[in-house]
C-alpha cells in the first residue's frame, strides 16, 4: 500500500498537514513564514510529517500559450503597487471599482496583473512525505529494531524502542527522518499505521479536498498515475513526469511517489536517489578481508621470530 501524490491538482490548502498533526499528535513546529511564498514549515522533520511546498516560478503553466511576451513585466512589483495606481484595487479589495477594470478583466473580478489577464508567475504546490522506500537504508542501520517493515509494506518507527542513536538520519537519501531535540528519538510519517489496521485510509489522504493525495495498492496507483501523465501530455503539459514510481530505481521504488510538473530538484527532491547502504555488504567484506590479512601477517611474523 502507498501514496500517489498528483501535484498538478494540489491547491496548497495544507489540509493534509493539519490532519496529520491532529491524528498523530505531532507537535507544533512553528507558525512563522519562511520567506519562501506561503511556506511556514520549510521541510520534513520530526515535527513535520507532511510538508506542503509552495514554489514560485516566473513562467506560464505548462500547455499554455500566453501569446504575449512578459519579459519586461514584474509580477512582484505589480503586487507591491496594489492600491497605489489608478488601475489596481486597494488593500482588502475583492474587485475593482465600477467601471475601473482594465481591458480583459471581467466585471466583478480582481484586476489582472497583465493586460490580457495572464501572468508569467505560476505556483507549483506539492505535499511531501516519507517515501517508505522498498530498500530502506534506515532499516539497515537501526541497531535496536525500532524501525520495522509493516504488513502493508510501509516503514514505521517504534518510539518506545528507539534509543536516539540517530544512525538512520544520515542514512535516509531523502532527508526525511529526524530527531526531536527534547529526547533525541526519531520520528516520521507512519502512513497512519493505526488507521490502516482497521481498514481506514491515512488522515492526509482522507482530508485532501482535490484527491491530490491518493492512497491504495501501489500497482493500482502506478497504473492510475501513468494514465494521468498521458492525459497531461495530451493536454500540452510536456513537463509532467512521475517520480519514485519505478521498482528499478536506486531505492527499489517508493511507497509514496509523485507526479511532478518540473525537475525533481525544483521540489527539493534528489534526481537519482540511491539507498545509502548499497555498498554496506562489500564494505564489510573488505573490512573482514583486511582483518584476516592483518591477523595472518601477525601470526606469520610471530612464527618466524628467532628463538
Amino acid at each position: 500500500m502507498g501514496f500517489f501524490t498528483d501535484t498538478s491538482v494540489c491547491i496548497g490548502c495544507k489540509a493534509c498537514e493539519v490532519a496529520c498533526k491532529e491524528w498523530n499528535s505531532v507537535p507544533e513546529d512553528g507558525l512563522e513564514l519562511t520567506g519562501m511564498s506561503y511556506d511556514n514549515t520549510q521541510g520534513l522533520g520530526a515535527d513535520t510529517w507532511r510538508h506542503v511546498a509552495f514554489i514560485e516560478q516566473r513562467k506560464p503553466l505548462g500547455g499554455q500559450d500566453s501569446g504575449v511576451g512578459h519579459e519586461g513585466f514584474d509580477a512582484f512589483e505589480a503586487a507591491r503597487n496594489l492600491g497605489r495606481t489608478s488601475g489596481s484595487p486597494g488593500p482588502g479589495a475583492t474587485s475593482p471599482p465600477p467601471g475601473g477594470a482594465p481591458a480583459g478583466a471581467p466585471a466583478g473580478e480582481i484586476s489582472p496583473l497583465a493586460p490580457d489577464g495572464r501572468t508569467e508567475l505560476r505556483w507549483l504546490m506539492a505535499s511531501d512525505v516519507c517515501k517508505h522506500c522498498t530498500h530502506a537504508a534506515c532499516l539497515d542501520v537501526c541497531p535496536t529494531g525500532a524501525l520495522f517493515r509493516t504488513e502493508f509494506g510501509t516503514v514505521v518507527v517504534q518510539e518506545d524502542v528507539c534509543n536516539g542513536c540517530g544512525y538512520c538520519v544520515p542514512a535516509c537519501p531523502y532527508g526525511v527522518i529526524d530527531q526531536r531535540e527534547e529526547d533525541g528519538r526519531v520520528w516520521k510519517c507512519t502512513l497512519c499505521y493505526d488507521r490502516l489496521g482497521v481498514g481506514m485510509e491515512p488522515a492526509c489522504a482522507k482530508a485532501c479536498p482535490t484527491d491530490s493525495i491518493q492512497f491504495g495498492p501501489l500497482e493500482e496507483l502506478r497504473e492510475r498515475a501513468a494514465g494521468r501523465v498521458a492525459q497531461l501530455h495530451a493536454a500540452g503539459v510536456a513537463d509532467a513526469r512521475l517520480y519514485g514510481e519505478s521498482p528499478d530505481d536506486g531505492v527499489g521504488g517508493d511507497g509514496a511517489f509523485f507526479l511532478l510538473l518540473d525537475e525533481p530538484e525544483v521540489y527539493g527532491l534528489p534526481p537519482d536517489p540511491q539507498v545509502t547502504t548499497r555498498d554496506l555488504a562489500s564494505m564489510w567484506r573488505h573490512a573482514a578481508t583486511a582483518a584476516v590479512t592483518l591477523a595472518a601477517l601477525g601470526v606469520a611474523s610471530f612464527v618466524r621470530r628467532p628463538r
